[in-house]
């Protein structure tokens, strides 16, 4: 039962992220409710509200038919216009931010609740349109279906409003960077107090029995308590190479027991992971510093020429590492205090240089990145959670920043200005 729920919770995630789900949704809720008040017009509530509030009723059949199709034609209209504008945004920041924030924006749930809106309007519309008949009497008239589509068509131009208010925020670079941020801090902050208490050690797993995945994909999800009951059952430790979030190959190593295991053992804690075909921040906080970084790396190209960005996307990662600095390296799970599964992490270490790497390479030849990079590793370096095994990795990096930077600059003023900063 477990097995089925999390496969149904990480469907729906997967799903969920897709531009189209909540506006289908919504547009079936439009036909339904035009099925129920073709339902309810036929037991005459048309009828009894117009002998309450007659003002608000349409009395003319022509009338209706002109009403709704003029509200019809202008919200397709106002459909494709939206959609228009969605795929300038996601064109925009492709070009100019990074391809990897296409899926985050895409899932922006405000778009797809306005498109949904959009579209459950035109539905009922073009049902309502079919009951309606030119030469009916007021008193045989939908008019509270033909209100209601009139009502929803203004609920519509609000939505669009805020749609254009929404639109014009989401495209600004510090709105898109301040999103990755909440994303990945929220996602640190869970692994972080998952692990209080947790000080377990795990045995050597470098002459284990290994198994491959016999699937490809990005490890997105387990369950850890299945696996944690398989280990129980067959009496070993499990030790998952790849780290969550990570591309998992068919045929390369992925599983390790202490002890064998038969084809099924292996098969059903496979079945207990899933695996997807893209990468989310709310699976994957490694993902937040990819797109991150890729932002500045873009910013400092000679296409873009835009340090400032550069230099706010530098402070997001500086607040990002110093959160990521408070989570342990080891990715044992301690339950009922025993450890018997331990998942693979991307280090400190390995993280650091991915990101200085890239830093490195695009913004090693600019005086002010430089400084700010600087910035960032003394303040890491501030830290009060730091381990001293982190405090090493800082250093190291910090002298290659210093080395590539000096080899860069053009002139010994950038040169004594940055070795004074570093000194001070």
């Amino acid at each position: 039962m477990k097995k089925l729920f999390i496969r149904i919770f990480d469907f729906f995630n997967t799903v969920e992220s897709k531009i189209a789900f909540y506006p289908t949704l919504l547009a079936i809720t439009g036909f339904l409710i035009a099925v129920i008040m073709m339902f309810a017009e036929q037991h005459g509530i048309s009828r009894e509200i117009m002998d309450v509030f007659p003002l608000l009723m349409v009395e003319d059949g022509d009338t209706a038919l002109s009403v709704l199709s003029a509200c019809l034609g202008g919200l397709i209209s106002l459909m494709v216009f939206s959609f228009s504008m969605v795929m300038l945004l996601l064109s925009q920041a492709s070009s100019n931010y990074s391809p990897r924030l296409l899926p985050g924006l895409i899932s922006d749930k405000r778009h797809q609740f306005i498109l949904g809106i959009y579209l459950a309007t035109i539905l009922y519309n073009i049902f309502t349109l079919f009951s309606i008949e030119p030469s009916e009497d007021k008193y045989t008239l939908p008019g509270f279906s033909v209100l209601l589509g009139i009502v929803l068509t203004i609920i519509c131009l609000v939505a669009f409003i805020y749609f254009i208010h929404n639109i014009s925020q989401s495209i600004q670079i510090n709105n898109i960077l301040d999103g990755i941020f909440v994303s990945a801090k929220k996602r640190l902050e869970r692994l972080i107090k998952s692990e209080e208490g947790q000080t377990k050690t795990f045995p050597d797993t470098s002459n284990w029995h290994a198994y491959p995945a016999g699937r490809s994909g990005y490890f997105q999800n387990l369950s850890i308590n299945n696996i944690l009951q398989i280990c129980e059952a067959e009496k070993t430790k499990i030790y998952l190479t790849i780290p969550k979030g990570l591309f998992v190959l068919k045929n390369a190593t992925f599983l390790k027991s202490e002890k064998p295991l038969d084809d099924k053992v292996v098969q059903s804690i496979i079945s207990n992971i899933s695996f997807a075909r893209g990468e989310l921040i709310e699976d994957n906080y490694t993902l937040a510093f990819k797109q991150i970084t890729e932002i500045a790396v873009k910013a400092m190209s000679p296409g873009i020429n835009d340090p400032g960005t550069a230099i706010n996307a530098v402070d997001y990662l500086t607040d990002l590492f110093a959160l990521r600095m408070q989570k342990q390296d080891n990715g044992i799970i301690v339950h009922d205090e025993k450890a018997n599964l331990r998942v693979a992490v991307v280090t400190f270490k390995e993280l650091l240089f991915n990101v200085m790497a890239s830093l490195r390479t695009y913004c090693k030849h600019d005086p002010i990145m430089v400084a700010k990079l600087l910035w960032m590793m003394k303040y890491l370096q501030s830290q009060l959670a730091a381990e001293d095994s982190y405090q090493l990795i800082i250093n190291e990096e910090i002298k290659t920043l210093l080395e590539q930077a000096k080899n860069s600059f053009d002139t010994e003023t950038d040169v004594s200005a940055i070795e004074k900063m570093y000194e001070a």
